[in-house]
C-alpha cells in the first residue's frame, strides 16, 4: 500500500508540473505571439496612412517593438519550461516509475516466497500427522471388527485405548429393557360342545363368559389393535454425566424391576467385600498371634491399627448390607404380582356379575316370550375372576358369540357392559409399562389416566383411559393426584 501511494503521488506531481509549468508557458507564449502580430500589423497600417501624425506613428512603432520583445521573452520562457518538462518526463518514465515497479515486483517475489514456505511447512506438518491418523484409522477398524450385534455378553476391549462402551451396545439395550416379568400362561383350549352341554343342563340365569376371544370379539378388550409408539429409544445411551447426576444410593430413580436388579448386585458386591475383609482380618489376627509368641518377628501393636481399620470397614459394610436388604424388601413389597390381589379389586365381582346377569336374563326373557326359551349363558365365577390375569377386568368383558351375530339371538352388546366406577383422581405414567398378564393394560411414559380404584396394598392401581378402557398398572409407575372429595 505504501508503494502504491508513493506511485500515485509521483504521477500527481508530474501532472501538476506539466500543467503549471510547461502548459502555462506555452499558452502565454501563444498569447504574446498573437499580440505581437497584431501590433506589427497596426504599425504597418499606420505607416501606410499618410494622414496620421508623426507622433501616432511613433507610438504604434513603440507598441509593436514592446509586443515583439514580450513575445521573445515568452518564447524563451516556453523553451526553458519545455526543456525542464522533457527532462522531468524522461526521469519519471526512466527512473522513478521503474523504481516503483521494481519495489512492487520485489514485494510480490517476497509474497510468493512466503507462500512457498507456507505450502512446504503445511506439507511437512501433514506428513507428520499422517502416521497418527493412520493409527487412529487402524484402531477404528479394529473396534469395528470387534462389534458383534448377535452377542449379548460383554466382550473385552480390543485395545486399552478403546472404551468398553463400544463393545457392549447389545448388553446395554438388554439391561435397559429387560422387565423381569414372568411370561403369561398358555391360553386354555375350550371345547364349545362340552360348554354347550353344560349350559343346557344348568339352572336359569344369564351370566357372562369371561373367556378370551381376541380383540375382534371383545367389548373394550384389553388387547388393543392400535400401534404402539416406540418411545424411549433415544435415551438409551445417555451421557455419563447425566448418569452420574441422576445416580441415587437406593436407585429410586429406576423402575422397580431395574431397581431390584441393581440392589441385588449391590448386595452381592457388599457380601463379597465383607468376605474379603473378614479373611484379611483373620489373617492379621494370626500374624498378630505369631508376633506375640515370638517377639523377634515383629511388634504386635503395628498390626493392631490395621485390624482396627478393617473392623471399621466391616461395620460400614454391614450397615450397607442391612440398608440394601431393607431397600430390597421395600421393592419386593411394591412388586407384588397381580396373582395376590383381592377379589374385590375387580368391578365384576361375583355379586356384580350375578346382578348384571339377572338383569340381562329378565330383559332377554321379556324380549323372547314369542320366540321360545333363550339359550342360557353360563357365568364363570371362578377364583381368578378378580385378577388382571383373568382377562375380566373392569370394562374388558368378552361376549360369547356362538353364531357370530348377537342381534339375531336377541342379545345386545351394551346390555353386558358394567356400570363405570366414579373417578377418584388423575394419574400420569412415570415409566412405560408393557402388560404381560391379562387384566393389566400397557401404558406409555407421560400417558394420563383416571384413577378408579386406589392401591389396596398389593402394588396395583386400577385406571381408566379416555376411551373407557380400564385395567391394572403398577402403582410405582404412576404419579397420582387425588380429587379433594376422595
Amino acid at each position: 500500500m505504501r508503494l502504491i501511494s508513493e506511485f500515485a503521488d509521483l504521477c500527481l506531481c508530474f501532472n501538476i508540473d506539466c500543467e503549471t509549468g510547461f502548459i502555462g508557458s506555452k499558452k502565454y507564449y501563444e498569447k504574446m505571439f498573437r499580440e505581437a502580430e497584431k501590433a506589427q500589423e497596426a504599425f504597418a497600417k499606420a505607416d501606410a496612412d499618410l494622414q496620421l501624425s508623426r507622433a501616432d506613428l511613433e507610438k504604434a512603432k513603440q507598441n509593436s517593438l514592446a509586443k515583439n520583445k514580450a513575445c521573445e521573452d515568452s518564447k524563451t520562457d516556453y523553451a526553458n519550461q519545455l526543456q525542464k518538462t522533457n527532462l522531468l518526463q524522461q526521469k519519471h518514465y526512466s527512473e522513478l516509475m521503474p523504481k516503483v515497479f521494481e519495489q512492487l515486483q520485489s514485494l510480490d517475489e517476497r509474497r510468493t516466497a512466503s507462500l512457498q514456505n507456507y505450502i512446504k511447512k503445511a506439507a511437512e506438518i501433514h506428513r507428520e500427522v499422517i502416521p497418527i491418523i493412520l493409527k487412529c484409522l487402524d484402531e477404528i477398524v479394529v473396534a469395528a471388527d470387534s462389534i458383534d450385534p448377535k452377542k449379548h455378553a460383554l466382550l473385552p476391549p480390543p485395545s486399552p485405548n478403546i472404551a468398553l462402551e463400544t463393545v457392549q451396545d447389545a448388553e446395554t439395550v438388554v439391561e435397559k429393557y429387560k422387565s423381569g416379568f414372568v411370561p403369561a400362561d398358555d391360553f386354555p383350549f375350550e371345547d364349545l360342545s362340552v360348554t354347550r352341554n353344560c349350559d343346557s343342563s344348568s339352572t336359569t340365569g344369564s351370566t357372562v363368559n369371561s373367556s378370551f376371544r381376541g380383540p375382534g370379539d371383545t367389548v373394550r378388550g384389553t388387547i388393543s389393535t392400535g400401534k404402539k409408539k416406540r418411545s424411549g429409544l433415544f435415551g438409551i445411551f445417555s451421557s455419563n454425566k447425566n448418569n452420574i447426576d441422576e445416580f441415587k444410593d437406593d436407585y429410586s430413580n429406576l423402575p422397580p424391576n431395574q431397581r431390584r436388579k441393581k440392589l441385588l448386585q449391590e448386595l452381592d458386591k457388599t457380601r463379597t467385600q465383607i468376605n474379603t475383609m473378614t479373611q484379611a482380618r483373620e489373617g492379621l489376627f494370626k500374624l498378630k498371634g505369631s508376633y506375640e509368641q515370638n517377639a523377634a518377628l515383629g511388634d504386635p501393636q503395628t498390626i493392631q491399627g490395621e485390624i482396627n481399620d478393617i473392623g471399621a470397614k466391616l461395620e460400614k459394610l454391614q450397615t450397607d448390607l442391612e440398608k440394601y436388604q431393607n431397600y430390597l424388601t421395600e421393592v419386593d413389597s411394591q412388586m407384588a404380582t397381580p396373582d395376590t390381589q383381592k377379589r374385590y379389586r375387580n368391578s365384576f365381582s361375583e355379586g356384580s356379575l350375578s346382578r348384571s346377569a339377572s338383569e340381562s336374563s329378565v330383559s332377554n326373557n321379556h324380549q323372547n316370550n314369542n320366540k321360545g326359551p333363550p339359550t342360557p349363558i353360563t357365568a364363570h365365577n371362578n377364583s381368578t375372576a378378580c385378577r388382571p390375569e383373568s382377562g375380566l377386568g373392569t370394562s374388558h368383558t368378552s361376549i360369547p358369540d356362538d353364531d357370530g351375530d348377537f342381534e339375531e339371538n336377541g342379545y345386545e352388546v351394551d346390555s353386558f357392559e358394567a356400570e363405570l366406577l366414579p373417578a377418584l383422581g388423575r394419574a400420569v405414567a412415570i415409566y412405560a409399562f408393557d402388560a404381560q398378564s391379562e387384566g393389566s393394560i400397557p401404558m406409555e411414559e407421560g400417558e394420563e389416566f383416571l384413577v378408579v380404584e386406589v392401591d389396596q396394598g398389593d402394588g396395583w392401581t386400577r385406571v381408566r383411559r379416555e376411551n373407557l378402557e380400564e385395567g391394572f398398572v403398577p402403582t410405582s409407575y404412576l404419579e397420582c393426584t387425588m380429587f379433594n372429595s376422595c
